[in-house]
């Protein structure tokens, strides 16, 4: 009691990570056309996200290897060893410097809002500032190298994030028990495949079973440790899935005749009702939501390169440092270069929806051999739920397709 931030770990990062702006416009996107009807998609989002992330804790902790590394070990055929390595570099090359992209660009909105002054006049042509604000934040807490003070501050940025989304979503008084059966009853309306699968996409992200797999290394040891991690990998993700919900029910308060398509529609469209104070806890939540993520996917990189190629594990070291400054790099300038944060963050879910079925596949493989974790393999019912969820991603990423196609 007298340091609660203690017992919170790697979860909290992994809930930093999916709670980005791609998940705070899906949730926005979701609420405002379908109010809280898909709750129940997020809802299975989370579930989906536990189980497949413990996986990657107890092969970090028991294998004492990340996931990256484990693949590479353990795929023998060079041809087969050599597709995989290919995915898990464009799952990070590709998947990660777009999703640092839309991290910096939606953060950057909140940013805006309550800074207006970010944007200035250079030799007759307007810049914004603000994507630079992120990248220097980033960039300072990412070189400081230390996994505990990383940690801190991104259980700090991820509970102020959490205290605006939930007292907006508070504030919009919603009715309870319509929330309770958007919660539990599914149901899907017209239209509304692509945003389920969005909201899919934006939730269970490939890079953060990578991180969670190399994190939990940082803070505990072997299979003593694991009841912590299941706690802390339960808890945060949950907490993570009740803002995303907090979200939705704030876009659900919308005027339907409002136009919405990101967390700034959203704010603006909640000010008639429930005045400017409303637009400043959006913005908060927003930047903190870009700011966490914008860490995270960076540092998911950097751990993902040094399992890849043998390096060690301090994070102070000149290649681990090059990893991650030249995603967060990438982030800045696609940001800065005006592109729409919608359409930056859209392409990043279309990367997710192709990798994402790969990289599950791969980690349920590996956390049933024998070789690798011993008795702690997956039980029947864990791979019953695993299995379940890589026939959804694909089923998911195939919908998507054919709709944006057709």
């Amino acid at each position: 009691m007298k340091d609660p931030l203690r017992h919170l770990g790697p979860g909290t990062l992994i809930a930093a990570a999916f709670i980005g702006p791609g998940t705070v416009t899906a949730c926005t996107v979701a609420g405002a056309n379908y109010h809280v009807t898909l709750l129940w998609a997020m809802a299975l989002s989370i579930v989906a996200t536990i189980v497949l992330q413990e996986m990657a804790a107890r092969l970090g902790l028991i294998h004492g290897k990340g996931l990256a590394e484990t693949v590479k070990e353990q795929i023998k055929p060079p041809i087969v060893k050599a597709f995989a390595l290919f995915v898990v570099l464009s799952a990070i090359l590709v998947g990660n410097a777009a999703y640092e992209a839309g991290n910096i660009s939606g953060g950057a909105l909140g940013l805006e809002t309550i800074f207006p002054w970010t944007n200035v006049t250079i030799a007759g042509s307007s810049r914004n500032l603000a994507p630079l604000g992120m990248g220097t934040t980033a960039f300072v807490l990412l070189f400081i190298g230390n996994y505990k003070t990383i940690e801190r501050c991104l259980v700090v940025l991820v509970l102020l994030m959490s205290l605006s989304f939930i007292i907006t979503a508070l504030v919009t008084r919603p009715n309870w028990s319509e929330v309770a059966k958007g919660i539990f009853v599914l149901r899907v309306p017209e239209g509304s495949w692509l945003t389920i699968i969005a909201l899919f996409g934006t939730t269970v992200v490939p890079y953060n079973l990578f991180l969670h797999a190399s994190l939990v290394r940082e803070k505990w040891k072997g299979a003593n440790d694991l009841m912590a991690a299941g706690r802390d990998t339960y808890v945060s993700i949950i907490g993570g899935g009740l803002v995303s919900m907090a979200i939705i029910i704030c876009a659900s308060g919308i005027d339907s005749s409002s136009t919405v398509k990101h967390a700034a529609d959203l704010a603006r469209g909640l000010e008639p009702l429930y005045g400017t104070y409303a637009k400043y806890f959006l913005s908060i939540g927003m930047f903190a939501a870009g700011i966490t993520s914008a860490i995270t996917a960076p540092l998911a990189a950097a751990y993902v390169a040094k399992g890849l190629f043998g390096w060690d594990s301090n994070l102070q070291s000149a290649r681990f440092r090059t990893v991650w400054i030249i995603v967060l790099t990438i982030g800045v300038i696609i940001s800065s270069c005006g592109y729409r944060p919608i359409e930056v963050i859209q392409f990043a879910q279309i990367a997710n929806g192709f990798l994402l079925p790969i990289i599950a596949s791969f980690l349920l493989w590996i956390v049933n051999r024998r070789a690798v974790l011993g008795d702690h393999i997956n039980s029947p019912r864990q791979n019953i739920f695993g299995v379940l969820i890589v026939l959804a991603t694909i089923a998911l990423g195939i919908r998507g397709v054919l709709k944006a196609l057709f």
